[in-house]
C-alpha cells in the first residue's frame, strides 16, 4: 500500500487537498506529522471519496505516545519531525513511501511510480570542471531544460559541469536490471514546475516562474553525485533506512545532506537515483531569501567536502547492510565535524525504531 508522508504546521493547503484527491478511493494513505506549532486536527472531509481511514494525522502528543523512542529525542519546530511520519507509514504497512511537502500539488499526469524503470537516459560524466580530481557531479536539471538552472545543494563551481545524457547504460548499473531490461531504482526524485527546488542564489539573481521540459527520466550511476530533496520523492522498502532526516545541521541542508548519505549507500546496492520530469507544481510557501542564503552557506562551503568524505568511507555491499551503512556514514561525518556527536543518538534510535516496526509488521502479515 502506498503511503504519502508530509510534515506541516498549516491546515490543509490547496496542494494537500489536491494530493488527497489523487489518492482518494485508491489503496493509499496519507500520513501527516505535525509539530508544536500548527493545527491539532486535519480536516479533509471536503475531498470526495477520501476516506477518514486513509488519513493518519500525528500531533506532537500523538508522536510522543506512538511508542517510537525517536519521537522524544527529535527537536520540535523542525522538519526532522517527518521521521515520525516515515515510521508511522511503515507501521501502516507501506509498500512504497512517497514523500512530499504541503506546497507541492500533483500535476494531471501524476501517478504512483514503480520500483523498476525503463526508457531511461543515463548521465555520462566527461570529467570535472577545470580539471578537478574530486567527486563527479551531475547537474541533472540541465537534462530537462536548456536554461541556466541547478538544484539546491549542487556546488557552485559545478553549475556548468560537462556531463551528457546517453542511452548507453553504464557498466556499474548492469547488475540491477531485470529480464525485461528495466532498471531497479529504489529511490526516485520528481522535479517540480512553478517554483523548482533551487538555491537562494538562483532565486536572488534569476528568479521567475519556471517549467521544465517534458523529457525521459535520467539515472545516475554509482560514483555520480547530484543533490535531491524531499519534495516529491519515492522510496521502496529495501532502502527505508535511508529516509532518515538529520536534525543537527542547517535547516536548508537537512534534506540535501540526507540525499548525499542515501546516494553513497545506494552505490553498495549497485544502483543509483532516478530523476523524472516534473510531476508536481510547487506553490511555494513564503520565504525570506537572504535567510535562506545564510542557511545555505555551510552547504556552499562543505558539500564538496562531504561528497569526498563519503566517497572515502568504506561500506559493505548488500541489502542487509543498508542500515549499518547509514550509521557508518553518519559516524564518519561526525568525525569530520559535519554533524555533532549527538546526531548519532538520533540515528541509533531511528534504526532501532525502524527495525522494531518492520519486525512487528512482518508478524502482523
Amino acid at each position: 500500500m502506498l503511503q504519502t508522508v508530509i510534515t506541516t504546521i498549516q491546515r490543509p493547503t490547496g496542494s494537500v487537498l489536491r494530493l488527497a484527491k489523487f489518492i482518494a478511493g485508491q489503496p493509499a494513505g496519507l500520513v501527516i506529522a505535525g509539530d508544536t506549532k500548527g493545527p491539532d486536527s486535519f480536516d479533509l472531509s471536503s475531498v470526495a471519496e477520501f476516506s477518514p481511514d486513509q488519513l493518519s494525522f500525528l500531533t506532537i502528543d500523538d508522536q510522543l505516545a506512538s511508542g517510537f523512542a525517536l519521537a522524544e529525542l527529535l527537536p520540535t519546530k523542525h522538519y526532522c519531525r517527518k521521521n515520525i511520519g516515515y515510521l508511522q507509514a511503515v507501521r501502516l504497512g507501506a509498500s512504497c513511501i512517497y514523500e512530499t511537502d504541503d506546497d507541492n500539488a500533483p500535476m494531471e499526469h501524476w501517478v504512483a511510480r514503480d520500483e523498476w524503470v525503463d526508457e531511461l537516459r543515463f548521465a555520462q560524466s566527461t570529467g570535472q570542471s577545470a580539471g578537478s580530481q574530486g567527486p563527479s557531479w551531475v547537474n541533472v536539471y540541465k537534462y530537462f531544460s536548456n536554461d541556466l538552472i541547478w538544484p539546491r545543494g549542487l556546488p557552485l563551481d559545478q553549475i556548468r559541469e560537462s556531463s551528457t545524457a546517453t542511452a548507453l547504460r553504464p557498466p556499474a548499473l548492469s547488475k540491477s536490471i531485470d529480464t525485461q531490461g528495466k532498471q531497479w531504482a529504489p529511490i526516485q526524485q520528481g522535479l517540480a514546475n512553478g517554483a523548482p527546488d533551487v538555491d537562494a542564489i538562483w532565486r536572488l539573481v534569476l528568479d521567475r516562474e519556471f517549467d521544465f521540459d517534458h523529457a525521459s527520466s535520467v539515472m545516475l550511476a554509482p560514483g555520480q553525485w547530484c543533490p535531491f530533496n524531499t519534495q516529491t520523492t519515492w522510496w521502496w522498502p529495501s532502502v527505508y533506512p535511508l529516509l532518515y532526516v538529520p536534525s543537527y545541521c542547517p535547516f536548508r541542508m537537512c534534506d540535501i545532506w540526507k540525499s548525499f548519505v542515501a546516494q553513497r549507500c545506494l552505490w553498495e546496492l549497485e544502483t543509483g537515483v532516478v530523476f523524472h520530469a516534473s510531476e508536481v507544481i510547487q506553490e511555494r510557501n513564503p520565504h525570506h531569501l537572504m535567510s535562506d542564503f545564510n542557511d545555505e552557506v555551510p552547504g556552499y562551503q562543505r558539500n564538496q567536502q562531504i561528497a569526498e568524505v563519503l566517497e572515502q568511507t568504506s561500506l559493505k555491499p548488500g541489502l542487509e547492510s543498508v542500515g549499518r551503512n547509514l550509521r557508518t556514514c553518519y559516524t564518519t561525518l561526525v568525525q569530520n565535524d559535519v554533524f555533532p556527536e549527538k546526531e548519532l543518538s538520533l540515528v541509533d534510535a531511528w534504526l532501532d525504531d525502524l527495525e522494531a516496526t518492520i519486525e512487528q509488521q512482518t508478524k502482523n502479515d
